[in-house]
Order: C-alpha cells, then sequence, then structure tokens
C-alpha cells in the first residue's frame, strides 16, 4: 500500500470533505479549519486544518470564541501530520487538554485477512432496535468503564434516520454480550471506519476482537468501500497489524472545556 497517498485521500475524503456524523450535526467551513458542530451529546470539534505559524494562534482563538459562544465543549482532533509542528504546544497553551493519543491504521480490505471464527456457543447479533443497541452499550460501558448515554443516543439516532450508514454488532455467549462493535460507512467513500471494538476481560484472547474486524470489513466490502480505517490503542494495534492494517499517522483528541 502507497501509505502517502492514501493518507492524502483520507484527508480530502474524511476531513478536508467530511460529512456529519449524526442526524442535526453539521459541517462548517471556516477558513482554514472545518469543524462539525451538534447539539445534544452530539461530537463538537474540528476536524482538518491547514495552518502555519503565523495564522494559528489566531485560528485557535477564533475556534475557541465560537464554541463558547454556542456554549459547547470541542474537541480539536489534531493528526500527527498536521501543521504548525508545534500545534499541539499551541493548543495546550491556549487552554485545551490533551488526551491519550492512538494510532491511525488503515487496510485494504481485499489485502486483509479475515477470519469470522467464534468461539464454541457464540453468535453475533446485529443490533437493529434499541434492544439490541442496549446490548451494545451494555458491552461498551464493561470494556470502557465509561457511560454509554452517548453512544446509546448516537446509535438510535443513525439507524433510525439512515441505517445504512452504521452496523453495530454483538457477540452473544449465550444470552449474555461479550464483545461488541460499530462500523460506520459514508455513502460513496472510500474508507469505512472500524469504531469501538471491545471485549469484556474473561472473554479476551479467543478471537473476538478478529472475528468482528472481519464481520464488518465485509459488509464494508459489500458496501462498496476499498479501506477500513481505525484509530486503534496501544492494545488494538498490534492484532490490527497482524490482519494487514498499516499505521499511517497518530492522532490525538486536544478537549477544551467552556
Amino acid at each position: 500500500m502507497d501509505h502517502a497517498a492514501v493518507l492524502v485521500r483520507y484527508d480530502l475524503e474524511e476531513r478536508r470533505n467530511a460529512r456529519p456524523d449524526a442526524p442535526g450535526a453539521r459541517i462548517e467551513r471556516a477558513g482554514a479549519v472545518v469543524r462539525q458542530v451538534a447539539g445534544g451529546r452530539g461530537w463538537n470539534g474540528v476536524v482538518w486544518s491547514a495552518l502555519d505559524a503565523a495564522g494559528a494562534d489566531r485560528a485557535i482563538a477564533e475556534q475557541i470564541a465560537y464554541f463558547t459562544d454556542l456554549g459547547r465543549s470541542f474537541e480539536w482532533k489534531l493528526y500527527g501530520h498536521d501543521g504548525p509542528a508545534d500545534l499541539g504546544e499551541r493548543l495546550i497553551a491556549a487552554g485545551f487538554r490533551a488526551e491519550e493519543s492512538e494510532t491511525l491504521m488503515v487496510g485494504e480490505i481485499a489485502d486483509l485477512t479475515l477470519e469470522e471464527r467464534l468461539p464454541d456457543g457464540v453468535r453475533l447479533l446485529r443490533a437493529a432496535d434499541a434492544a439490541g443497541v442496549d446490548l451494545v452499550v451494555a458491552v461498551h460501558q464493561r470494556v470502557f468503564g465509561t457511560d454509554g448515554t452517548a453512544l446509546r443516543d448516537h446509535l438510535l439516532a443513525r439507524l433510525a434516520a439512515d441505517p445504512g450508514t452504521v452496523l453495530a454488532v454483538v457477540a452473544l455467549a449465550g444470552d449474555e454480550p461479550v464483545a461488541s462493535a460499530r462500523l460506520e460507512l459514508v455513502p460513496g467513500g472510500d474508507f469505512a471506519g472500524l469504531w469501538g471494538g471491545g471485549t469484556v476481560a474473561e472473554w479476551r484472547g479467543r478471537g473476538l476482537y478478529r472475528a468482528l474486524v472481519a464481520h464488518r470489513a465485509r459488509v464494508a466490502a459489500a458496501h462498496g468501500c476499498r479501506h477500513v480505517q481505525v484509530d486503534a490503542s496501544a492494545m488494538s494495534r498490534p492484532v490490527l497489524e497482524r490482519l494487514g492494517l498499516h499505521a499511517l499517522t497518530t492522532t490525538t483528541p486536544y478537549v477544551y472545556e467552556r
């Protein structure tokens, strides 16, 4: 895979020409900044920027003023190749808090090792209603230790407004939800996003994470996507590399609390 060429396409499709990730959200372009504005528990933040040293501080101040006027906290999603080189330091100086960095990993679906092997007694269920979404959220809360209300609202809104753009899937051992993940699609897009993959502690090491990647990648391919992309944690990166995904850059959330 030509890493540089794929990263250019990713920036163009997923960031510069970003589309709203939820009903009611909107994408706005303000000079050299692309941002998403959402209400309620939706994601508000900067998706892309093309800044230089001379204009970076002014652009940062403008985004702070804009979201503060709206009464919203927001995130500046900074990629490792974004400029200027000290943009992260400038964000910290302006009052942002840096959260844990992850690795943007991309794989060409045709080249991936996709084995959808499940342990005996485990089956996959696609969440198509509130009951299924609740199972996905239950795993999310157990794995990540965070409140799943926003995720529940997001999935239900997407399934109601445009079910062809999202897939939520849960692995059930009998009736117990033990792993879950979601796939997000942009109609006509080249990249499908793999999000929220997690397995409860007592079921790790049995291939569930790999099976969920394989399942979602096949669905993405059936929708015409060429690549899958993941913001990978240090734990998931080795697994994804073995499946054939490549590390392209890093991504770090910088959060500004109003």
